[in-house]
């Protein structure tokens, strides 16, 4: 007898061809399409090595295939400098994640996978600086919200034209939700994913557009996630829909094991069951380090819901849960290792990676004053704790980046936003979406701005991303927009330049 999980399994990785399946055990495999359709990837890049991403698609025995890997100084790859073999097992829908190690610091390289007849694309990749190096510059890119409905990826066009080291990816990877109206190209099936091939079928789908594995090829890639990777504001064991958790978490683990299988992450992330850390840390030499942060997984539910669960417009006056200095965003494990991170600290700058925005957004409803729930504001408490964390740890040149909102946003983090006096202790840019579509904030960005002026700038306009720098002692940003993304190919253009200054907390306009 067969459980249902396993059948699931086995029918996810047979495909939609009709041929025989291949067989492991084959001496020499033989494939009946081409298997590595879903690209290569890179990520987490560490002084000695980096982690190498595949995964096998088609017409797959439910068996374990050997993959060889392969890294080379050149991008011919005619001197390999570094190979092995790991098995793609379909467990794990085939996928194949390799921690490659014994490579030289702070330099490029080219690897490529081999399974049976068929050689994969090649990838660019790099290993970080030695943690002891004085690096001279980091250039890295940061993105979010990629909604396969709402348009073309052409935003990793013009990143890879980017000479970059580092993508940093902050969320909302592939939407479980379809736009069902004006949609650029469609989802292959408009249901939400619940089950395990669901969710495997349409990160398939995102991974099979171009651009995007275009910019997994030329770059290695750090991750996060946000709500849709999963459902939409879900927060912890709740769903919006209030859906029993029992019974959520079940989808959840089906969810973090897709995405598991889908990016370029260490071993050590690996999932079990609706469990998976995913927060880190990576170091670029004495020059940067980043932290990423879980913003869904350990949070509290929300605040005066509307509904069941979700985000939702409250004043917070009227909501008393707000006011409730137990409630977290991250967790209090996470708080904890985040506060001795911060502790342990020796680089010149200080990237802490998140998903949404971070600086208070309030609105105005007559005599109401509005915030987000869904955000850090819907968790105040918890979003001083991390900022009282910077101040008493003396973090040096914090910046916090994020993605959500589908908009550009420029901000003064302070202690206390309602008191003018109140003095900046970190900075931070949020970037705009590489396609989803902004919401109601946008007709409003005006009088968002006058209602908050530690928002030094916010455009909802345009698609895009943020390509930043550190170098010279300055963290530089470029709001990047798109002319479009109805269409394959748009320009694209800088629509704000930001910096940071060396010891000076605040950004300023370039």
């Amino acid at each position: 007898m067969i459980d249902r999980r396993r059948f699931l399994e086995v029918i996810a990785a047979l495909g939609a061809s009709r041929a025989f399946p291949v067989r492991a055990s084959d001496r020499n495999i033989h494939f009946d399409s081409y298997p590595f359709s879903l690209g290569v990837a890179s990520g987490y890049p560490q002084p000695d090595g980096m982690v190498l991403w595949t995964r096998l698609l088609g017409n797959l025995h439910p068996s374990a295939i050997p993959v060889r890997w392969e890294i080379a100084d050149d991008e011919a790859m005619r001197t390999i400098v570094a190979a092995g073999t790991a098995e793609a097992q379909p467990a794990w829908a085939h996928s194949v994640h390799v921690e490659a190690r014994g490579l030289r610091p702070d330099r490029w390289y080219w690897y490529r996978f081999l399974a049976g007849d068929a050689v994969s694309p090649v990838g660019r990749t790099r290993t970080a600086p030695a943690a002891a190096a004085v690096s001279s510059r980091l250039r890295f890119a940061f993105a979010s919200c990629q909604h396969f409905e709402h348009g073309y990826f052409n935003a990793y066009r013009h990143m890879v034209a980017d000479d970059l080291d580092l993508v940093v990816f902050l969320g909302d990877y592939i939407y479980e939700s379809s736009l069902r109206r004006n949609q650029v190209r469609l989802h292959e099936r408009s249901d939400e994913p619940v089950t395990l091939d669901e969710y495997r079928a349409r990160y398939a789908q995102y991974k099979s557009d171009r651009d995007l594995q275009a910019a997994h090829h030329a770059f290695p890639w750090i991750v996060t996630w946000d709500d849709h990777e999963v459902d939409n504001d879900y927060a912890n064991d709740r769903q919006e829909d209030g859906t029993p958790p029992e019974e959520f978490l079940l989808r959840r683990a089906a969810a973090y094991q897709a995405y598991y299988e889908h990016m370029p992450l260490p071993a050590g992330m690996r999932p079990s069951g609706p469990a998976m850390q995913i927060h880190a840390t990576l170091g670029w030499g004495k020059l940067a380090n980043f932290y990423l942060l879980d913003g869904r997984q350990y949070r509290s539910p929300h605040a005066c819901p509307r509904k069941a669960g979700g985000g939702n417009e409250v004043d917070p006056r009227e909501c008393i849960e707000l006011r409730d200095a137990s409630r977290t965003m991250l967790g209090a494990g996470q708080e904890a290792w985040l506060d001795r991170r911060f502790a342990a600290s020796r680089s010149s700058w200080n990237i802490v990676a998140q998903p949404v925005l971070m600086a208070q957004r309030k609105s105005k409803s007559g005599e109401r004053q509005l915030i987000w729930t869904d955000s850090w504001d819907g968790y105040p408490a918890a979003r001083k704790r991390v900022l009282e964390s910077i101040v008493a740890r003396k973090l040096a040149n914090p910046v916090v980046i994020g993605g959500d909102v589908h908009m550009h946003f420029v901000a003064d983090l302070k202690l206390d936003f309602d008191d003018d006096r109140s003095p900046v202790v970190a900075s931070e840019f949020v970037g705009t979406s590489i396609t989803s579509a902004p919401g109601s904030w946008q007709r409003n960005m005006p009088a968002i701005l006058a209602d908050n002026p530690h928002l030094r700038y916010g455009n909802g306009d345009r698609r895009g991303y943020v390509r930043a720098s550190i170098a010279g002692g300055r963290f530089n940003a470029d709001l990047i927009g798109l002319e479009t993304v109805r269409k394959p190919e748009s320009r694209a253009e800088v629509l704000a330049r930001f910096v940071v200054e060396d010891g000076k907390p605040g950004p300023q306009k370039a």
